[in-house]
């Protein structure tokens, strides 16, 4: 009884230990837990506090990570695209100075940590650096590191640089603390990305605010390019980073000196005292002057003495010597594809101009062009001002003849048909009006049921009807380019091909002639719900006229007379509602363009033979039409 009661307090005892060594191990947890975001709020403060200055978050991240970590060692790098920069270290005092006076370093062969990470590994370890030979003796015997992990930093696929911690000891890495290093690798690319950011915010406002001075120099000196170039110059100068520049125009033979900037009083001497340079491209095509005037748009020269334009031209050399350039850029001002000139910038240490700067140098030269182009124009402007002056007075005759050619048509338009009208202005006489003959298309239309409606109707009802419809039919016989002969109560009467003559006047006229059918169809389906029983109906023909003006002196008309308007009347006056009767030769002039019934022979009062007639029936979306006997019965 007694052994047993001994296991019993012995797997008691057990069983405690184990649960203290579960609490021990989760109160470590929580401890490391709460250390790891305690140090992540600490490193974001220092990112908000510091906007734009990456220093003080790379310092705030390596002093955490190598913390956290257990490493001896951490420092950070950014990476160009070729090489790793160092710009933090935390840790070995030996081993930093060591990596200060190494500086920037490319990475190493296939298969080391820094390749692995280029190469788009999530991050690289090594447990032992001596034992695999993944670092030089040199720097393990510098760093004593065995144990390594880096870090890469990327933002979405591109590399910016990478977090190196390692050991002093042979012990891998947990889990956990590269999950640890992956935040605080995040927490540096928003660094960068906030820094990027706000740097490009500056210079972006920098460069609109250096555009917008250049702009108010250029409004404020109409005509005077001087103090817009040196403002140009200036400014270019400076967003630049470059001590002196230089501005020339070109005239098609020289260039000329049109503004210098910068301190190097050798240089400034030297340009002001060569005077004019003249190029020739067959001559000094490898010059940067000569490759603009070929039409380069920008030559940049990293390192000028080792251009080819030093060893060809002797102008070039002498500028590079009196200046000591080293860097520079011409940035050609061209308007379309003409030659004006040239902004040049120069720096005396070998250090290439940023695409960012270029594209600037251009902003810069457009703005040159303009002031160059107002100037030529407000030359021009000047020049011209009496010529303008005299243009003046000629067009002030030339108005008042015109306001008097407009109220003369005005006058004809009251009783003629507007086009009519303009071509007898245009002519200068009325000769057109006189008789003469051609063959036209003749529409006649008028409304079925009109003369029960007269009637029974009050005269102001009747009037007012038909200012309706002819407001609502008037318009579409100029939309169509036909003549108006004349409105006469209900009836209308249309020709074309007279006086100006026009292509496929039959089918124009039976297109008028639906589209008159369909806007008065909605018109009397109006008047139908006032009791007033109306239709509509047309007939048109095809033949010679003999047309002319008729009346007299305080009032006339443009008129057709013929075979033709009596065949188009008789055919309107058959016609029931909502039916458009058209002539055999309306018919064959459409080529079947416009769908047609034929109707057979009909006997026309006045004629003495029947006439084939066709009707052009109503098409799906028009509305029907009821059936209202007869029609006019004359003309």
């Amino acid at each position: 009884m007694t052994a047993m009661l001994d296991d019993e307090v012995a797997k008691l005892h057990r069983a405690n230990a184990e649960l203290q060594r579960r609490l021990d191990e989760c109160m470590r947890e929580r401890e490391e837990a709460e250390a790891q975001k305690v140090a992540m709020a600490e490193v974001l403060q220092v990112i908000n506090s510091s906007p734009g200055d990456l220093t003080p978050v790379f310092d705030a991240i390596l002093e955490k990570a190598t913390s956290l970590c257990e490493a001896a060692h951490g420092n950070l790098w950014t990476y160009d695209g070729e090489r790793f920069h160092p710009v933090a270290m935390h840790g070995d005092a030996r081993f930093t100075e060591w990596i200060r006076q190494r500086g920037p370093v490319a990475p190493a062969a296939p298969g080391t940590m820094l390749d692995r990470i280029v190469q788009g590994e999530d991050f690289a370890t090594t447990d032992d650096l001596y034992r695999t030979g993944a670092w030089s003796r040199e720097v393990i015997e510098v760093s004593g590191a065995r144990t390594a992990l880096v870090m890469p930093l990327r933002k979405d696929s591109v590399l910016l640089g990478h977090i190196f911690v390692y050991r002093q000891e042979v012990r891998p890495f947990s889990d956990k603390q590269i999950a640890l290093l992956q935040n605080f690798a995040a927490q540096a690319v928003i660094a960068m990305e906030n820094a990027r950011l706000i740097t490009e915010t500056r210079e972006a406002l920098e460069q609109q605010t250096a555009t917008a001075e250049v702009l108010g120099v250029i409004n404020s000196s109409p005509g005077d390019l001087k103090p817009v170039f040196d403002a140009m110059l200036e400014k270019a100068t400076r967003l630049c980073e470059a001590p002196f520049g230089i501005l020339r125009t070109w005239d098609g033979e020289r260039f000329h000196l049109g503004a210098v900037h910068g301190d190097a009083p050798g240089y400034r001497d030297w340009a002001q005292q060569r005077g004019p340079i003249p190029v020739q491209p067959s001559r000094d095509n490898a010059s940067p002057l000569g490759r603009i005037l070929a039409g380069e748009r920008v030559v940049h020269f990293a390192d000028a003495p080792g251009g080819e334009g030093y060893i060809t031209s002797s102008g070039f050399r002498d500028m590079l010597q009196a200046s000591g350039v080293r860097s520079a850029i011409w940035v050609a001002l061209r308007k379309d594809d003409a030659l004006l000139g040239v902004i040049i910038v120069y720096r005396q240490e070998v250090r290439p101009f940023s695409d960012k700067q270029i594209s600037l140098l251009e902003n810069f030269a457009a703005q040159a062009v303009i002031a160059m182009e107002n100037a030529r124009l407000l030359g021009e402007l000047r020049q011209r001002t009496d010529e303008v002056a005299e243009l003046n007075r000629g067009l002030e005759v030339r108005v008042a003849e015109q306001v008097e050619e407009l109220g003369r048509v005005g006058r004809l338009k009251r009783f003629l048909a507007p086009q009519l009208a303009e071509l007898i202005v245009s002519h200068g006489d009325e000769k057109i009006l006189e008789s003469h003959r051609r063959e036209i298309v003749v529409v006649f239309c008028d409304l079925r049921g009109y003369t029960a409606f007269t009637e029974t109707a009050e005269p102001e009802e009747v009037l007012d009807f038909l200012r309706e419809y002819h407001g609502t039919l008037g318009p579409l016989v100029s939309q169509f380019e036909g003549t108006l002969d004349q409105f006469s109560g209900d009836g209308i009467m249309v020709f074309f091909n007279d006086p100006v003559p026009i292509p496929d006047p039959a089918a124009r006229a039976v297109k008028m002639a639906m589209a008159m059918r369909e806007a008065a169809g909605t018109l009397i389906a109006e008047w139908r719900e006032r009791g007033r029983d109306l239709g509509f109906g047309a007939g048109i023909a095809q033949g010679y006229a003999t047309l002319g003006q008729i009346g007299f002196s305080e009032r006339s008309g443009y008129t057709a007379i013929g075979t033709v308007c009596n065949v188009a009347a008789r055919l309107c006056a058959e016609a029931k509602d909502g039916q458009i009767l058209v002539s055999q030769r309306i018919n064959v002039a459409l080529r079947g363009s416009i769908a047609t019934e034929q109707l057979g022979p009909i006997a026309l009062k006045g004629l003495t033979q029947p006439v084939v007639a066709y009707n052009v029936p109503l098409a799906a979306t028009q509305p029907a039409l009821r059936v209202i006997e007869g029609g006019p019965q004359s003309v």
